[in-house]
């Protein structure tokens, strides 16, 4: 069985354990993380968690994370290894004066990502809503487990990862073939899709990863003037490629440059597909060129339609 199949069919794991990791403890530690990213960490409560980006003063994305509420254990952060310092370099600076504690986890925790439709009975666990998660043990060894929106995120000692990878009994596949169905489903990456110059609601991150009730953040108020009053110039689409192309390679629209492709893959459902953010001007429907060897795209709306199966006469 291929890597798509599997992942599609039952369940593959994804090394993820690059990923930085951070545990925020202390007594102000919620308080103080609730004041500092785009989401309402103040209302978590132990075993739930969620998605929250964390800005410039201007509302522009320095990076993504998930927040975990560990209880008395504090809180988990994960995130893009790219941002891992420019994170813990910002709760480090504002701490001051506040009770919590910064530490990096990020050499000393495994994270095996569990990528299919039958992730939580191999797991062990009930599928939940997203970012919900359970102590629990495998192969004799204290995990994490994490419900996703594709699976289940298993968190141990990077020590015993392989006790776990092995009690899990799951075929190890590429970080690309689990791109592919990110890339299906919509869902930006910071790095890949998201970049500094992106405001949440352009990448359509408002629902996901924006409290509009919780009160000040850094960013805020771009951030809220955007979503009550204004329109974003950008929007985070598909493309439906006419063949492969690199990220990066220009959409003209007229003869106007409209956007940049971001992830980039070949599907086996839809065939070349994309994430891009475009400008409002190239609208769902639209074919815009694709860099300068005549190639096209569409531009359509995330997630990608599901094919409807032929019915037989």
């Amino acid at each position: 069985m291929d890597a798509d199949t599997l992942l599609r069919t039952a369940c593959g794991l994804v090394d993820r354990s690059e990923r930085g990791k951070l545990l925020l403890t202390g007594a102000d530690a919620k308080e103080f993380l609730h004041g500092q990213v785009t989401n309402d960490i103040g209302s978590l409560e132990e075993g739930g968690g969620c998605y929250a980006a964390f800005l410039t003063h201007k509302g522009k994305m320095l990076g993504d994370m998930r927040v975990l509420d560990g209880g008395s254990a504090g809180l988990w952060l994960d995130c893009e290894r790219s941002v891992l310092q420019a994170l813990f370099t910002l709760i480090n600076r504002f701490k001051i004066g506040r009770d919590v504690e910064i530490e990096k986890r990020t050499l000393q925790r495994s994270l095996l990502s569990l990528v299919g439709p039958d992730a939580s009975r191999i797991a062990g666990i009930e599928a939940g809503p997203e970012h919900s998660h359970v102590r629990s043990t495998i192969g004799g060894v204290s995990v994490r487990a994490v419900i996703t929106d594709a699976g289940v995120d298993v968190i141990c000692d990077a020590a015993q990862a392989d006790v776990v990878r092995s009690a899990l009994g799951v075929p190890e596949v590429p970080e690309a073939a689990a791109e592919v169905l990110r890339v299906e489903a919509g869902r930006p990456r910071y790095g890949l899709d998201l970049d500094e110059s992106v405001i949440p609601q352009e990448a359509a991150l408002n629902e996901r990863a924006v409290s509009f009730t919780k009160g000040c953040y850094v960013g805020q108020e771009t951030v809220a003037r955007l979503f009550y009053k204004g329109k974003p110039n950008r929007h985070l689409r598909g493309l439906k490629l006419s063949s492969e192309v690199s990220p990066g390679t220009e959409l003209v629209l007229g003869e106007k440059v409209v956007g940049k492709v971001a992830t980039s893959v070949v599907s086996p459902v839809h065939g070349p597909i994309a994430l891009a953010i475009v400008r409002r001007e190239a609208s769902v429907g639209d074919v815009v060129a694709v860099g300068g060897d005549g190639g096209s795209a569409k531009v359509v709306e995330l997630p990608f339609a599901v094919p409807v199966p032929a019915i037989s006469a």
